[in-house]
């Protein structure tokens, strides 16, 4: 499979942890059948600048993946990342960290059928899926 594009979605003031040891176990030299190339942001921007290369970066993915944590509830950004991933036709898939749950509050956009404990057999099974179903598949 070619390496996915993947946009993570977090929530930038709680789960920047969570992003860092996510991406960095699916790197090409770990046990996962994939490879995820992280499109997220790394630093706070303007609104106006935030918003703009955002949807430039979901644009150019093969779909996003929201890693749902505790505090998802107050993740703004979150929800216009899911709205734009879903304007531009990108599938989306969430994946619980931190200690989240089934009983957390999902941002909008996000499905409960779609977000999975983060077991690297059901992220595979979901990155092959979306991969098939993306407009940049």
């Amino acid at each position: 499979m070619a390496d996915a594009r993947a946009f993570v979605s977090f929530d930038f003031d709680h789960n920047q942890v969570q992003r860092i040891l996510f991406s960095g176990q699916a790197r090409k030299d770990s046990p996962t059948p994939f490879t995820v190339q992280d499109w997220s942001s790394k630093t706070v921007l303007p609104q106006a600048e935030w918003e703009s290369m955002i949807k430039k970066k979901i644009a150019n993915t093969h779909m996003c993946i929201v890693l749902v944590g505790r505090s998802m509830g107050s993740a703004t950004g979150v929800a216009k990342e899911i709205a734009m991933a879903k304007e531009l036709r990108v599938p989306t898939f969430g994946v619980y960290v931190d200690g989240a749950s089934t009983s957390i509050v999902l941002p909008t956009g996000l499905q409960r059928n779609r977000t999975m404990v983060w077991r690297w057999d059901l992220i595979a099974r979901a990155v092959i899926q979306m991969m098939g179903e993306g407009k940049n598949a």
